[in-house]
């Protein structure tokens, strides 16, 4: 089966799959997200849905959306930082789309008290009118398909069945159609062996399609690429470790990279206006992450202002263990919207001079 198959039947088998059975976040989990680091990622999200807020006009009701919402912490903290606001906090509808039951429970705990919160299993369920759209680590595990490039032109990468019973990565006998002419210049000229993934546009594009009929805007934070490239980032994390991805299906988190460039061009296609990528590490210190670490830690015993410094260099820090850099984040917004708090097009234009 293909790639793409494969990582879609592991993560979502309504019975067996990793994303429909469990609760993978945390130390006792298989990875750990910003949110679960500290408050303060969820208290500067509130502080960009506030100024998305009044970029809209300050609508009387506003869709907050969070697609992945993992435990529900990041909209938590989000909700509380935006109690300041009484006018933007009751016009707030809180919409989660989620399809893990055991995730929605968990959701429904730390949401607890706050009312006007509704779930869903499609972001298409979302009830009409102006909407903030959350996507932190989401894009990521949608399924990729993989193409390896050969003599003859790029042929699907599958998933198989060696002769003694174990699942091992393939190559589809023939070439993908015209498969040369979809693909980015950069990309073109790989030399066989090359892997290019790509995944379908449809999630972005249903978003970007909400927003530029609907108003709005969406804030895209995943780990991931600026420019489309060669490369194969088909992984399986485990116990906060890698794995093998053909090893335990279902039993493991499978992602891959996210192509940046990918996104924003499928969204300004369909009518959307793009913002950024920035790294996540300027995101966040454009949006005061360092001056609301000051001020937490002006309040707490030295051993949570250890803690605090900690999970600022961890949330912005580049390097081993940090996220700053690794981590993108992205805009998505109706046309009418020229900016978005702490977003810029600074990390499309370098992308662009290392292309020239």
């Amino acid at each position: 089966m293909p790639v793409w198959r494969y990582m879609e039947i592991c993560l979502a088998h309504p019975d067996y799959g990793y994303y429909v059975s469990r609760d993978p976040l945390g130390r006792e989990g298989d990875f750990t997200t910003s949110p679960e680091i500290s408050q303060m990622f969820g208290e500067l999200i509130g502080l960009w849905t506030a100024s998305v807020w009044k970029a809209v006009g300050e609508p009387g009701v506003l869709r907050l959306v969070e697609i992945g919402p993992g435990r529900g912490t990041m909209i938590a903290d989000a909700l509380r930082a935006l109690r300041v606001l009484p006018p933007l906090y009751q016009s707030l509808s809180v919409h989660l789309v989620e399809i893990n039951p055991v995730l929605r429970e968990k959701q429904q705990a730390t949401l607890a008290g706050i009312r006007n919160v509704h779930w869903h299993e499609r972001f298409d369920e979302v009830p009409e009118g102006p909407a903030v759209v959350l996507a932190n680590e989401y894009f990521d595990v949608l399924p990729i398909h993989q193409a390896v490039k050969r003599d003859g032109g790029w042929h699907e990468r599958v998933v198989e069945i060696s002769a003694s019973g174990e699942l091992v990565f393939g190559i589809a006998e023939d070439p993908i159609p015209r498969f040369d002419v979809l693909l980015p210049p950069l990309v073109r000229m790989a030399p066989a062996g090359a892997v290019f993934e790509w995944r379908p546009d449809s999630e972005i594009m249903a978003i970007a399609a909400r927003l530029r009929d609907q108003s709005g805007a969406a804030l895209i934070i995943d780990y991931g690429h600026v420019r489309s490239d060669v490369g194969d980032t088909f992984q399986a994390i485990a116990r906060h470790s890698f794995a093998d991805p053909l090893q335990n299906p279902g039993r493991a988190d499978l992602t891959a990279h996210v192509d940046f460039q990918a996104l924003g061009r499928a969204a300004e296609d369909i009518g959307a206006r793009v913002h950024g990528p920035v790294t996540q590490g300027e995101f966040l210190k454009r949006l005061g992450i360092e001056t609301r670490a000051l001020s937490l830690m002006a309040k707490a015993s030295a051993q949570v202002s250890e803690d605090i410094a900690g999970a600022l260099k961890r949330l912005t820090g580049e390097g081993r263990g940090g996220m700053g850099s690794m981590f993108k984040v992205i805009g998505v917004s109706d046309p009418a919207i020229s900016s978005l708090v702490a977003l810029s097009d600074d990390l499309e234009r370098a992308a662009e001079g290392q292309k020239a």
